[in-house]
């Protein structure tokens, strides 16, 4: 309303991300959810989230929740997943293909347009592709893009190409991410990463990446909905608890992908052989391309009957889980496919409560959580089961003192703060467009 009490229409400011986005099993899929939710409190009009097709995800292999379990968005948001292009007779790019042609069709609509591509590849070379095409339509074109890179950006695509001499693959991530107008990592060790990856290149090649890299690449730390954390039902809590056959501080929990890299083998073994963790459960929550391995170290291990797999928890459930638990063990290890660059899921747990956090100090990890965490060294599990043993004796009052303390340090993390910080990063005029409106 202006002055005299009239409606003001409010001028059309739309947000496109791009990402492998839900039911993917991923933080930055969760992330992805954060950014568009705060993206409509802070005035945006439309918000899209441009992502796959859910049968190709299935393809793919990739760790999905049950559809039925994932929380729909805000009105306000809508989820696209483009149909692929071309027939058998395309052999690869087909889906590519819709994706960057829908992000064409957005970007020359003549709508003001902030587009975040969240993993480099495929999602920032679609997006940079879909720019170049875009301009050249001849059409208005006023879009502005921010490009977030991930782990498994450099240590599945860019240092994987250089450690092969694959120049070229490797520099048309690199140039695609630094083509955006606003290149992100999602911690310190993200970006020192991608400059060392970019160093490697440029001595073999005379390129001028990691000066590029250094210069331009700043940091956005992974958006989290801190309110599903901080407000749990005390209801629904016990409910979700008796649901799955569990009592509050009876288990020690795991939730996260099954992978190598997530070090749940270590994690079984030194479960079995802490004297404090006798009597307790083990929950390993998530699921990947390790589940049916771990099932069968569990099946093996000497305390295999006081082991339980869930392979089906929802959003809704997680932070009930994370909050009831005795203690939360991610131990995560450097893998030559996967380094752990941040570490939502120990965030959510930080906020949600719970028994005390043990984790390793490998990736952007000690980001995430700061001093807050009981730290073991990689691939230990006796140190693992010496952490369990300090932590489910800690008393009652030192466990408290904890569990505020984690709370605290992950409060930053809240996605209205990231993506405040993120807008602010644009230029003033694209930055206005995600002002909040107060007419």
């Amino acid at each position: 309303m202006n002055r005299r009490g009239r409606h003001v229409p409010q001028p059309r400011r739309r947000l496109v991300i791009v990402v492998r986005a839900d039911p993917v099993i991923c933080g930055h899929s969760g992330e992805a959810r954060n950014l568009a939710e705060a993206a409509l409190e802070r005035g945006f009009t439309e918000v899209r989230i441009v992502t796959w097709p859910l049968d190709r995800l299935v393809e793919t292999g990739l760790p999905l929740k049950p559809l039925d379990g994932v929380t729909p968005y805000s009105v306000g948001i809508e989820v696209e997943r483009p149909a692929p292009v071309g027939d058998y007779k395309v052999p690869d790019g087909r889906y590519l293909a819709g994706l960057i042609g829908r992000l064409v069709e957005l970007f020359t609509d003549g709508v003001p347009t902030v587009c975040m591509s969240l993993y480099l590849s495929p999602h920032t070379i679609a997006v940079s592709d879909a720019v170049r095409v875009a301009r050249a339509t001849g059409l208005p074109v006023n879009v502005t893009t921010i490009a977030e890179a991930v782990g498994s950006d450099v240590t599945n695509v860019v240092r994987h190409c250089a450690d092969e001499g694959r120049f070229g693959a490797a520099a048309h991530v690199l140039t695609a991410y630094l083509g955006s107008d606003v290149p992100v990592a999602v911690s310190e060790y993200t970006r020192q990463l991608i400059i060392s990856s970019a160093e490697e290149l440029d001595a073999i090649h005379g390129t001028r990446f990691a000066a590029e890299c250094r210069k331009r690449v700043q940091i956005s730390y992974p958006a989290i909905n801190t309110a599903d954390y901080l407000t749990l039902d005390l209801d629904r809590f016990a409910a979700t608890l008796e649901h799955r056959g569990l009592h509050r501080n009876g288990y020690v929990l795991f939730l996260s992908r099954l992978a190598n890299a997530k070090g749940v083998d270590e994690l079984i073994a030194g479960f079995a052989t802490s004297e404090r963790a006798a009597g307790l459960t083990l929950v390993i929550a998530g699921n990947g391309p390790e589940a049916g391995h771990l099932r069968r170290v569990a099946a093996a291990s000497s305390v295999a009957s006081r082991i339980v797999f869930l392979d089906d928890v929802d959003d809704e459930e997680k932070p009930y889980l994370m909050a009831g638990s005795a203690a939360f063990v991610l131990p995560s290890k450097p893998r030559p496919e996967f380094v752990e660059t941040f570490g939502i899921a120990l965030v959510e747990k930080m906020l949600a409560g719970g028994g005390p956090l043990i984790t390793t100090d490998t990736g952007g990890i000690g980001e995430a959580v700061g001093d807050t965490a009981l730290i073991v060294p990689v691939e230990d599990p006796a140190a693992i089961a010496a952490a369990l043993d300090e932590a489910l004796s800690l008393p009652e009052h030192e466990r408290e003192a904890m569990e505020l303390r984690a709370r605290e340090h992950a409060l930053q993390f809240d996605r209205g703060r990231v993506f405040d910080r993120l807008i602010a990063r644009l230029s003033p005029e694209t930055a206005a467009v995600g002002a909040l409106s107060t007419l």
